[in-house]
């Protein structure tokens, strides 16, 4: 009876003892990385074999080439390098303007793909055939993808595996959202898929019909801001040659200039950019 009572006793101070604790948080869904923000953006400028770091080299190097032509053109380093940041940064602004250009273009045809899919299902053809018969009666910009997807599944007939090649290659939000809701159907059943996809579909239109709104009224005021922000270095572009202007920049005085003119300038695109930019909704579907 001593043994059981002591047991107790133990049991209950170790109970006091651990609620002295905090219990830690719940894990909370990590933030994507650089890399990955980064490979999202080269998968949807069409580039998915190009790496993250590839591109870091890549500007890297356009960057140095510039500022060694552009001292050897001008005779100024401070205009050169101004110059070689600019051209640096190119490649960075080239993918994320193709990105999004293919963002918008997807926007607009994820409507008809779930179309597509309601319609194969309730002629009782079963998910996998579904979604390999949008490569051949798809939208065209995502034939190539849902080819890809029945290559996958015929190789290895793992549904849930094509599926994650599929979304990796798509790399967007709404075909994350599609992909899982067709991997839970498939794993759990049910019959409300096509109830979900047309609600989806629904709100997509929506979305579009007032994205375009928005972008339409927007679309000159934004296209003029990024000519004043661009206007004064083609200016310096065009006076860099002269030796008198070389000179100038030269100088403290002239360094000053310059950094204050290309502070001026990133500030100002930076602030057009964000007062200008729709929400883009993110991939949490990964």
């Amino acid at each position: 009876m001593g043994a059981v009572a002591g047991l107790l006793l133990g049991a209950g101070l170790l109970s006091v003892w651990f609620s002295l604790f905090e219990r830690p948080a719940p894990r909370v869904r990590a933030r994507p990385t650089w890399t990955q923000r980064t490979q999202d953006l080269l998968v949807q400028a069409g580039a998915p074999t190009v790496r993250p770091v590839s591109l870091v080299l890549t500007s890297a190097g356009l960057a140095l080439a510039t500022l060694v032509i552009g001292v050897a053109v001008t005779a100024s380093p401070p205009i050169a390098l101004c110059f070689a940041v600019i051209v640096g940064a190119a490649p960075t602004l080239l993918v994320r303007s193709r990105a999004r250009r293919r963002r918008a273009a997807l926007r607009a045809v994820w409507p008809e793909v779930i179309d597509h899919l309601v319609s194969a299902v309730r002629a009782g053809l079963s998910l996998p055939e579904a979604l390999s018969a949008l490569g051949e009666r798809g939208p065209e910009e995502v034939r190539a993808e849902f080819r890809s997807f029945a290559r996958d599944y015929r190789a290895t007939g793992r549904f849930d595996d094509a599926l994650a090649a599929l979304k990796a290659r798509l790399a967007d939000p709404v075909a994350d959202r599609i992909v899982e809701a067709l991997r839970l159907t498939r794993e759990v059943g049910g019959t409300d898929l096509g109830r979900l996809l047309r609600t989806l579909a629904q709100m997509l239109r929506e979305d579009l019909r007032t994205r375009g709104e928005l972008e339409a009224r927007q679309s000159w005021t934004v296209n003029g801001a990024r000519m004043a922000v661009a206007a004064p270095w083609v200016v310096l572009l065009l006076l860099s040659t002269r030796a008198e202007t070389a000179a100038a920049y030269n100088t403290a005085a002239g360094v000053v200039v310059l950094g204050a003119g290309a502070g001026c300038s990133v500030l100002a695109y930076w602030l057009m950019v964000r007062i200008g930019r729709l929400p883009e909704e993110e991939r949490v579907l990964r």
